[in-house]
């Protein structure tokens, strides 16, 4: 397996930046994110270390001479939108920007594109299955067609009250993947998979990764501590952060090394990309460097 990072965390470093700090840190790769330029939307939204608007072969070329001058890899691009937002206009708006980045995905040589499924939060599976098919049965297509694998990661995005009550982004249990891949059974139609989001759902987060061990094409290292004594304030139906705290690997919920041994038992061989969402490390861009390389020291004693 590959150790990398999720660029996120860095948006003040340029892409020059962020590869010399990977190589300098040790790791092999990074998920670059691939958001239009301008304003963030969310936390963790609106960083652009690839703009691949418009991307030539030429500007292919240029930023993998970066990533081959540095030894780094790129893991696979990474975008996080809504693209069944109830705003048919906005979710458009979206869904033309994904299919940049797949374009850009192909051209790079890359072949992996990182994502949500998206969700109308006010509505049931249900409800939202007709646009999930309507949007994803021609996007899986197009990134098929230009010889990508989409990777869809199972955050919920549930956590503030504007996302109220269910979140947006449908792929987020077990039940749904399995709907979702036999609604699309396309070979490059998978998941990035976080286990954190399954700890605060209570759902076993290692068994899906034998059961999906063909669908997994790209991996986030992310722990999540559910806070019982607050869950014990607040129950189950109250929003996801008021009983959880996402924390870097090995300070939560997850047993790194059991999960990393079934991972690995699966000939799964790919990215295993950190993702620090962890606010007690965000105060400056070195403790947020440090994030990484705690992280890093970590998950290397179970990876080969």
């Amino acid at each position: 397996m590959e150790l990398g990072f999720v660029s996120a965390i860095l948006p003040d470093l340029t892409l020059e930046q962020v590869v010399k700090y990977a190589k300098t840190a040790g790791f092999s790769c990074v998920e670059l994110m691939c958001w239009p330029k301008g304003k963030a939307e969310r936390r963790y939204a609106g960083v652009t270390h690839i703009d691949v608007v418009d991307m030539t072969k030429d500007n292919a070329v240029q930023i993998n001479e970066i990533m081959d001058k540095a030894g780094i890899k790129i893991s696979g691009l990474g975008y996080y939108p809504n693209p069944l937002a109830p705003d048919e206009k906005e979710a458009q708006v979206y869904i033309d920007h994904l299919k940049q980045v797949i374009k850009a995905s192909a051209l790079l040589g890359i072949n992996l594109v990182n994502t949500f499924i998206g969700r109308d939060w006010k509505k049931t599976v249900d409800e939202n299955w007709p646009r999930f098919k309507q949007v994803w049965k021609p996007l899986v297509q197009f990134a098929g067609d230009n010889g990508v694998k989409i990777a869809i990661e199972n955050c919920p995005m549930y956590f503030s009250s504007d996302e109220w009550p269910s979140g947006k982004n449908l792929a987020h249990t077990p039940a749904i993947w399995k709907r979702m891949f036999e609604e699309i059974p396309a070979d490059n139609f998978g998941l990035n998979f976080d286990p954190s989001h399954l700890v605060w759902q209570q759902i076993d987060y290692i068994k899906p990764v034998r059961d999906f061990a063909e669908k997994i094409f790209h991996f986030h290292a992310k722990d999540a501590r559910v806070d019982k004594h607050k869950l014990d304030q607040v129950g189950i139906l109250a929003t996801p952060l008021e009983f959880h705290t996402p924390k870097l690997p090995g300070l939560g919920d997850v047993n790194w090394g059991k999960l990393l041994s079934v991972l690995s038992d699966t000939g799964y061989n790919g990215p295993v990309c950190i993702e620090v969402e962890d606010r007690a490390y965000e105060g400056s861009l070195e403790t947020r460097k440090a994030a990484l390389e705690q992280s890093a020291r970590y998950l290397k004693q179970f990876l080969a």
